[in-house]
């Protein structure tokens, strides 16, 4: 017979899985009310013959890759009865997730801390504030995981993105970011692309794009593109998981100074390191392309496409190129786009971006 404990138990068994399917379908109804991100065409006439793409990730509701990605922690943890109602959430995040995620939990109605290095733009962490969201920030970036599992022991759900990203996405469809790219190339003249290019933060979408490639049997490659001397370049030329990072980076969401657990070498066929001032000067020149301002990583990728778009040239090859446009540049204006900050920094992009200018003027 059933005592007066277990009884209690199984009612608030109850409670929690009731609140755990209308979590749950309020994220479906988010996703459901989403449209897809933009795919932008861009024609350069220094490269006759191959046609660039970039997948706006920025046109997001919170401006960012991201949004995909906390969506899909935030079904995971519930999915595995790791977040209940009420929980507070934490994660470690440099903003653009941190964002997101503030957003989710907004959504769901819990309390959710970011974890920030205090270098941060400030534009992000004025954003996490905005959405309800409380930053812990800590001097030294390397502190932040240490730090998020400091709040997961006093009682929060760590999403951890670094953690779990890779597994979190559901890799095989379910419209992830490789999925969507390739339906919307289907009526472009070269529908399967030579190349898609990333960066990788948590290593997620590097792995969910380098994963879907292989699953439908393409022949697509996939490039990391990551700041010089990054712990992914490092790692993934080597093969090694203990490799560190040999030098810091200006640009956020990249560039990891650790091999995370969400890097996956073997599905990236490519990976160009470029540096920070060569990123900055193609962020400011895909202002002057598409109009609008996107953030460090966006530039990264896009040193990264002109690299690869060379070598097809020189081959006499004609095809496609894929990247993606990470996050919104008003997040970096007092950073990146701030020459004051920049100089600060010992960092002038000016000389890099007349090169990169100059190599889409005269091929």
């Amino acid at each position: 017979m059933p005592t007066a404990a277990n009884a209690a138990v199984f009612a608030d068994h109850d409670v929690q899985r009731d609140w755990c399917r209308d979590a749950l379908a309020r994220l479906q109804q988010e996703a459901a009310r989403s449209a897809d991100t933009h795919l932008l065409k861009v024609d350069l006439p220094a490269f006759p013959g191959i046609g660039f793409y970039f997948k706006d990730e920025s046109s997001h509701p919170t401006g960012s890759l991201k949004h995909r990605l906390a969506r899909s922690l935030f079904l995971y943890a519930l999915c595995n009865g790791r977040l209940q109602a009420g929980q507070p959430v934490v994660d470690a995040s440099s903003g653009s997730t941190a964002i997101s995620e503030a957003w989710f939990a907004r959504l769901l109605g819990l309390p959710f801390t970011a974890v920030m290095p205090a270098c941060t733009a400030p534009r992000k962490i004025r954003d996490v504030e905005a959405l309800g969201g409380v930053c812990d920030l800590v001097d030294n970036p390397a502190d932040v995981h240490a730090r998020a599992a400091w709040h997961a022991a006093r009682g929060a759900c760590h999403l951890d993105q670094f953690g779990l990203a890779e597994r979190a996405t559901d890799w095989r469809g379910n419209n992830n970011i490789a999925e969507s790219i390739l339906q919307q190339m289907g009526r472009e003249p070269d529908p399967e692309p030579a190349w898609i290019v990333c960066g990788a933060g948590t290593g997620g979408t590097s792995a969910t794009i380098g994963r879907y490639l292989r699953y439908r049997g393409l022949h697509t490659r996939l490039c990391v593109a990551d700041p010089a001397g990054s712990g992914f370049v490092n790692g993934w030329r080597m093969r090694d998981r203990n490799a560190l990072a040999t030098q810091p980076t200006l640009i956020e969401g990249i560039g990891r100074p650790r091999v995370e657990p969400g890097f996956v070498f073997e599905v990236v066929d490519e990976v160009v390191e470029v540096a920070d001032t060569a990123s900055i000067a193609a962020a400011w020149l895909l202002e002057d392309l598409l109009g609008r301002r996107y953030g460090g990583s966006s530039g990264t990728n896009f040193v990264a496409c002109l690299q690869l778009a060379e070598a097809m040239r020189a081959r006499g090859e004609r095809g496609s190129i894929v990247s993606l446009l990470c996050d919104r540049g008003e997040r970096y204006e007092q950073t990146l786009f701030d020459r004051d900050w920049l100089r600060a920094q010992g960092v002038d992009p000016a000389a890099a971006f007349e090169r990169l200018a100059g190599r889409l003027a005269l091929g």
